[in-house]
Parts: C-alpha cells; sequence; structure tokens
C-alpha cells in the first residue's frame, strides 16, 4: 500500500513508537516461525575452567599382624572436591572406602589374605572452576610376607584438556582427548580408554544434538540467529570432565506448511495490509486490496495457543518477521483508536490470537471484538458488531489464490 493515510482518514498519524524492527531472527520467537538450518558455526569456542593441581597418593603398610593399611588420595588445594566414582571403581569385599577432610582413604583387610586381592578406587578431583579430573589408583594386598598391608601397583591421571571442534559435513562436531598419565610408567594402558560424552546448556531450541558431540543441520530448525552464552561439558566415564563456552552462528531459511502463507480477506478483496510496509512495533494494520505484487499483504497464519484460535505473522513475500496483527486494547499507534489493529512482537498473549467464528467474522480472544474495516486505506479496528454491509466477514486466502 502506497498511499497517504493521513488524507485517506482525515486524522493525524504519530510516529510509530519503537522505531524500525530489524528482519531477523532476533525479532522472533521461538514459535513464531518455522525453519529449515543451513549452515551452524562455532565461534569464540574458549574453556571456562582449569583442571586442578595433582593429587598427593599415598600408601602406608600395615604396622602390625591386624594392621588394616592403607592408600589415601590427597586433594592439592582445600578448594578442590574429592568424590569417589562408585560406579567405576572396584573395591575388594571386605575393605572400606572413607571420604573426609579433602582426603579418600581405602582401608585394607584386616586379615591377610589368602591369596592376593586387587582393587581399583576412582576418585574425582574437581577443582574449583569446575574441571575434574580423574584418578585410577590400582592397588592389591599380597597374601605374604606377613602383615601384608595395602600397595599402590600404579595410578593414572585422567586429566581434561580444552575442548575443541570441526566442521563434518552438515554439522559442527566437538572433540576431547585427555591426557592419561600412568605411574610409575609401567606401560599399562588405562582400560577401557576415556569415552567422553557431551551436554549443553543454552542451545537455542531446534538445534539437533547428541551425546556424541555433535550439533547438526539435518532436522535442526533454530530461527536464525547468533546466540551468546552457550556451554559444552564433555564428561568420560571416569569422571573427568571439562566445559567450554562459545557463541553459536545458525543460518536458515524459513519454512512453510502449505495453505498457511497468504492473507485474511473480505468479500471486497481487502485484506490485512501493514502500511507502508513498516516493519515495526505499533506499525497501524489497514484494509488494502489483497495481492501476489504487494509484500505488504503477506502473512502467515499460526495455530494459536487457544482452541480454534490464529495469529497472523507479517511476512513480506514470504519472510517471517516476529511481528504479529494484535489489538492491544488501547491506542497503541497514537491514532485515536483504542482498538486499532497494530503489529507487535509476536508471542502467545490472547491479544495476538484471533478466532474465526461462524459467521466468517473475525473475533479477538482478549477483547472479544470483531475485526471491521472503515473503508479501504483505513485502520482496521476491533468493534462490538460486524458492519452491516459485510466487510467485517474475512476468509483465509492462500497467497496461490489472491489476486495477481
Amino acid at each position: 500500500m502506497h498511499f497517504n493515510l493521513k488524507k485517506a482518514v482525515g486524522i493525524s498519524v504519530l510516529p510509530l513508537l519503537g522505531g524500525a524492527l530489524a528482519i531477523g531472527a532476533t525479532a522472533l520467537p521461538a514459535s513464531a516461525q518455522t525453519w529449515q538450518d543451513t549452515s551452524l558455526q562455532v565461534n569464540s569456542l574458549h574453556p571456562t575452567g582449569t583442571v586442578p593441581q595433582p593429587a598427593t597418593i599415598v600408601p602406608a603398610p600395615n604396622t602390625s599382624p591386624t594392621g588394616k593399611g592403607t592408600v589415601t588420595v590427597s586433594r592439592a588445594s582445600a578448594s578442590d572436591t574429592l568424590t569417589v566414582n562408585s560406579a567405576m571403581s572396584k573395591i575388594p569385599k571386605g575393605m572400606i572406602v572413607s571420604n573426609g577432610g579433602g582426603v579418600v582413604t581405602v582401608f585394607g583387610l584386616p586379615q591377610q589374605p589368602a591369596s592376593t586381592v586387587q582393587g581399583t578406587l576412582v576418585v574425582d578431583d574437581t577443582s574449583a572452576s569446575g574441571w575434574t579430573t580423574a584418578w585410577i589408583v590400582v592397588f592389591s594386598q599380597g597374601s605374604s610376607p606377613a602383615p601384608a598391608g595395602l600397595v599402590t601397583d600404579y595410578y593414572y591421571s585422567d586429566a581434561p584438556n580444552a575442548i575443541t571442534r570441526s566442521y563434518p559435513v552438515g554439522g559442527v562436531q566437538f572433540s576431547e582427548v585427555p591426557t592419561v598419565h600412568v605411574t610409575p610408567s609401567t606401560g599399562a594402558e588405562l582400560t577401557p580408554a576415556p569415552a567422553y560424552s557431551f551436554a549443553y546448556s543454552g542451545l537455542p531450541g531446534g538445534i539437533v544434538s547428541n551425546s556424541a558431540g555433535l550439533l547438526t543441520i539435518a532436522g535442526s530448525t533454530a530461527a536464525p540467529n547468533t546466540y551468546g552464552s552457550v556451554g559444552v561439558t564433555a564428561t568420560d566415564q571416569y569422571g573427568a570432565s571439562a566445559q567450554s563456552a562459545f557463541q553459536l552462528v545458525v543460518k536458515a531459511q524459513p519454512v512453510y506448511v502449505p495453505g498457511n502463507y497468504g492473507d485474511m480477506v473480505n468479500p471486497f478483496g481487502n485484506g490485512f495490509d501493514v502500511y507502508k510496509q513498516h516493519q515495526a512495533v505499533n506499525a497501524i494494520v489497514v484494509g488494502w486490496t489483497a495481492t501476489k505484487a504487494d509484500p505488504a499483504t503477506h502473512f502467515i497464519r499460526h495455530p494459536g495457543t487457544i482452541p480454534g484460535a490464529y495469529t497472523f505473522e507479517y511476512a513480506p513475500n514470504g519472510v517471517g518477521t516476529g511481528l504479529s496483527v494484535s489489538d492491544p486494547g488501547y491506542d497503541a499507534a497514537g491514532t485515536g483508536l483504542a482498538n486499532g489493529l497494530v503489529l507487535r512482537g509476536s508471542n502467545n498473549g490472547a491479544w495476538q490470537q484471533w478466532i474465526p467464528l461462524a459467521n466468517g467474522t473475525l473475533k479477538n480472544a482478549a477483547t472479544g471484538l470483531i475485526v471491521s474495516p472503515n473503508g479501504t486505506g483505513a485502520q482496521l479496528r476491533g468493534t462490538t458488531a460486524p458492519s452491516s454491509w459485510g466487510g467485517s466477514v474475512y476468509k483465509w486466502t492462500d497467497f496461490a489464490h489472491l489476486a495477481g
């Protein structure tokens, strides 16, 4: 629509509140648009913590025939937290494990066993910044000579490094390669090898991810945008863990359900029209001839959250803007109409939900008023009763059936 609204309706139009709203995902709520993601990019991937300083691992043999002998794992810093990974530890029957004061202790068998017994203690050592090194201690208690106390056969330090990312076809792959040392250097390998799983925080809705560290384009429907404050955590079966933060850039193409791209049109061919194609909060919605050629008359119809209701998102040339037709219940545009229709940021509020009635009229779910025109080019408004001349009867017309 390209005519002068002031002259058409004889009123003074105040400047639109809120200014121009930029096209793009920053204006879009998660439910306003369906997208097919075309690319994902991870920027500024950086660690958000450090591993703790090495723990101290000490065997203390028996001092008498009935002594218990111990193996201890002691934290290096008072701010570190030690926990026992019970799922990965293998403690022989009769031995006891305690945890307190920053020290984890395995107490050996009080009686010398008939044959050598061996066990494994896994202690997760977490720094104040949240990163965890896993200590895997292999110990044994022999049958001779008496008294035979616990001894540390060897132990592993399983420490994570900074999480990395790569770009396989169709997505982003996070990876974690830990540093594993065995002491003393016996050549023994940690079995099974550390296998990391990944968890995420702050991902936008619609991103397909898995615990193997893959964010994938296939099936992802996140709105295009640059998302900050996104996080990834890598944790292996021994409890070693690292966290990183990053910025996720999503590019996507809009996807529409067939038949839900078009306009609400009355018997006179006039439909919803955004005055001068203003993509702005409180932009005026007027009645104007609905055509394929006029982007101001292009909308996407979404099912509402109220039974039987719909919302109408402004979508010039099929591109959603995150702005929907609303009767906010007051003169939002400054035109003098308390129930004049305007664009507002898309949400699930009743002010933006419209219920088609059996007589062909359209009722606002919040106000209960009927959408009515006041002539071509005038702002649409909510009225208590439909127009006597039939202009309040609206029918959804998909884009393919709009006038040329």
